[in-house]
């Protein structure tokens, strides 16, 4: 390889102070999400070196003070001195903002992470930070505090003659985060994409926390052909193959893998240079134009449609799993939250690519063809019905003034913000809800027995939904295509369910409908869940509330176990009267509410984890329950 990676191809381009102040603007955020992109930067500067062909392993572990140490295989930050600043280029690296080999200094083709600020962001926002290097047979270290270096680069020990790498070991600063403690779900879920991006990586991933640490290995050789095959693993495919495409145009490398299942949502990925981007974009543009052309051609041409007939690229694209994965030396995000790719060659690289290989593909397998075109036609008369169900409920709600469904009980006050709509399950439960309520600012809706999986249907069936249908006039948005968030007429949108079984899995359905056609509702944080008590403890004529286990032994512990305590288990909201039910769940100033909330970057895992859940497969979903289990807070919930 012609790109030299020593001391001087590493650039300074400004200096560190504003991190500590101004975290938020480095790292996104001081909550849990900023906490792991503390872990994700080091490892991306690790997956770098992976993408230049120079590591295959990295080895992740969270140590049992919460410290995370990284380490890889690469060739190691450089040790020489950097002419530039007079320091080793190891320290730069460390203690200057944007230095790095990412910035055209030739030291990387292509490189992930946030921009190249990675590592002296993390340093910054740490207690210490100690970095080893391993080069030419010594062992090289140095130790910072708080952003500033303690000791010189030094020697520290020898090393085998041939091994080389760096290891990073950090404990993140509890001055700066709202909360110091990773999560070994999050941090897995997300090696296990990278592993997924990057075939042949292997990511080890240790947690020496618990009693009996926890180990996991995720690699690869398949790369996203195995992605798809992972995302597709709760659904039944339509054909066995995997399509998969792969070329580079223009300097833009570009990997792609799709297949169709059996479900009616289309799940499609993009990543550039292996982070991944939820709005989108021109990788994401051009993909979607190749498919959509692809198909036409090759039906029309094979006689599977007639002249006049044309397949709309959504009706293609009905069940649909689709990696896009585009390697790009000089990526431009656009929008705010630099989530979208705006490169125009990279629109033309995946269109030229995905087009001509797809086309030998279709060619070769006439069946598979076949099959996709059969259900993007029934695709297409679903989605006219849906259309026509629209269209006629467009016009009564016109003639009608926009009325809003028989059972709501709604609010006085016009102004979303003031407003809160609770979803209740059951008429007696929403009787009581009615009555408890503050007429003012909180609509009650209650539905009938358990909503629609919309999981398992098209858009025609969900149009058609009544307790569907009440849900949408009532919130006022639209949904799917026609969704428009001004004309929310709540701004905070409450699932209110029995605290069981029953409770849960009707909060899932609408959890998955309210995910499938109005995700926007849950990004800007409208959706939440209400908290009704398990139990009634009485005393002497005084009340408490637990809302686990764990606080009724609180509570039982604090006033004394004796036989004068009447401990009452709720089975539903039903057997909770009026004035309880306002006490305990419906109060602003005493309920407890959980916002739902989505990790734009583990889309993926999203979608999987509701497919799983939802989908006709039972064996999936017996794995996730045993997988999960022992995470559950509250197992009646």
């Amino acid at each position: 390889m012609s790109t030299e990676y020593g001391a001087d191809q590493i650039q300074i381009l400004e200096g560190l102070e504003a991190v500590r102040k101004r975290p938020g603007m480095y790292i996104g955020s001081t909550s849990s999400r900023g906490l792991h992109h503390l872990v994700y930067e080091i490892v991306d500067n690790s997956v770098d070196e992976a993408l230049a062909g120079f590591c295959d392993h990295i080895d992740v572990t969270i140590n049992a003070d919460n410290s995370v140490t990284v380490i890889d295989n690469g060739r190691g930050i450089p040790v020489g001195i950097n002419h530039k600043a007079g320091i080793p280029a190891v320290e730069v690296v460390f203690t200057v903002l944007h230095a790095g080999g990412k910035f055209g200094g030739g030291g990387y083709k292509v490189s992930g992470g946030l921009h190249g600020v990675g590592a002296s962001v993390v340093n910054a926002l740490s207690e210490w930070l100690e970095v080893t290097i391993y080069h030419e047979g010594k062992m090289y270290r140095q130790r910072y505090e708080r952003g500033k270096t303690i000791y010189k680069l030094k020697v520290v020990g020898d090393c085998e003659p041939d091994r080389t790498g760096t290891m990073v070991t950090f404990l993140p600063d509890k001055e700066i985060f709202e909360e110091t403690i990773f999560d070994y779900d999050i941090l897995k879920q997300r090696f296990r994409e990278m592993a997924f991006l990057t075939r042949g990586l292997k990511i080890s991933l240790h947690d020496l926390r618990p009693e009996k640490p926890v180990d996991r290995e995720f690699h690869y050789e398949g790369g996203i052909k195995e992605f798809v095959t992972y995302l597709n693993r709760s659904k039944t495919a339509l054909y066995p193959e995997i399509i998969y495409c792969e070329g580079e145009k223009d300097g833009v490398a570009v990997e792609v893998a799709m297949q169709h299942n059996d479900s009616y949502t289309e799940n499609t990925y993009g990543f550039v240079n292996n982070i991944t981007t939820p709005e989108g974009g021109t990788h994401v543009m051009g993909f979607r134009n190749a498919l959509t052309k692809t198909f036409n051609d090759y039906a029309k041409k094979n006689k599977l449609l007639k002249d006049t007939e044309k397949l709309a690229g959504e009706d293609i694209r009905e069940g649909l799993t689709a990696i896009i994965s585009v390697k790009i030396e000089e990526p431009q995000f656009e929008g705010q939250t630099k989530q979208k790719l705006g490169n125009s060659e990279a629109r033309s690289a995946v269109d030229s690519v995905v087009s001509s290989q797809l086309e030998i593909f279709l060619e070769q397998n006439p069946t598979v063809a076949k099959i996709v075109v059969e259900k993007s036609v029934l695709a297409q008369r679903a989605r006219d019905a849906a259309r026509k169900a629209r269209d006629l409920t467009r016009r009564k709600s016109a003639l009608e003034g926009m009325s809003l469904p028989g059972k709501l009980a709604d609010c006085t006050d016009k102004d979303p913000k003031n407003c809160e709509i609770y979803i209740v399950e059951g008429d007696s439960a929403g009787g009581s809800a009615k009555t408890a309520r503050s007429r003012a600012t909180q609509a009650i809706l209650p539905l009938r027995g358990k909503i629609l999986n919309v999981e398992k249907a098209r858009l025609d069936k969900i149009y058609g939904n009544a307790e569907i249908k009440a849900m949408i006039t009532a919130f006022g948005t639209g949904i799917h295509d026609d969704f428009d968030i001004t004309k929310l007429r709540y701004h905070k949108i409450i699932i209110m369910t029995d605290a069981d079984v029953d409770g849960a899995h009707i909060a899932t359905l609408m959890l998955t409908f309210l995910y499938r056609f109005m995700p926007e509702l849950i990004r800007q944080g409208y959706v939440y869940l209400a908290q009704p008590p398990l139990y009634k403890i009485e005393k002497n004529k005084k009340v408490w509330y637990a809302y686990s286990d764990a606080e009724l032994n609180r509570i039982l512990t604090e006033i004394g176990r004796d036989g004068n305590n009447k401990i009452q288990r709720y089975k539903g909201l039903g057997e909770m009267d009026a004035d309880q039910l306002w006490e305990t769940t419906m109060d602003p100033a005493r309920r407890v509410l959980l916002r739902v909330t989505m990790d734009e970057e583990a889309s993926s895992e999203l979608d999987l984890t509701f497919t799983t859940l939802m989908g006709d497969k039972v064996e999936p979903r017996r794995e996730f329950i045993e997988e999960n289990a022992l995470n559950v807070k509250n197992l009646d919930i």
